[in-house]
């Protein structure tokens, strides 16, 4: 099974360069004007689960939920985790206080250029 999350931009270049760039996340396919829509998808980390950016030729606004709807990327490695941390520095994007504080106890917060949240969190997902 593969999984897509999908979400409209009229930001496209701004959005994959932050993903790509900043987040480092790869980019596993792009499309351009097939049907009116551009899109690009990044692997997360790979291309079994992947984030799809998308671009109506018409316009395609799309305003960012609440502050707490978030995208939280969990690196269990401290060394992944500064490695990201400084990447996203490095490219001019800078940590926001998150909405609920819990996130920032381990996390760094950053928010896309159309709004919406990603949490780098420096540790694991729950555990059952």
């Amino acid at each position: 099974m593969q999984i897509r999350f999908a979400r409209p931009t009229d930001k496209l270049e701004g959005v994959v360069k932050f993903y790509r760039d900043g987040l480092g996340l790869p980019v596993v396919g792009e499309f351009h004007d097939h049907d009116g829509y551009s899109g690009v998808m990044l692997g997360l980390p790979d291309d079994r689960t992947h984030l799809e950016f998308t671009h109506a030729s018409g316009g395609s606004p799309c305003p960012a939920p609440t502050k707490d709807n978030l995208l939280v990327l969990y690196m269990p490695e401290e060394q992944d985790f500064m490695r990201a941390v400084n990447r996203m520095e490095q490219t001019g994007h800078r940590s926001i206080e998150p909405e609920n504080p819990y996130w920032s106890v381990y996390g760094r917060t950053y928010e896309d250029p159309d709004g919406w949240r990603v949490v780098i969190y420096q540790g694991k997902a729950f555990q059952r």
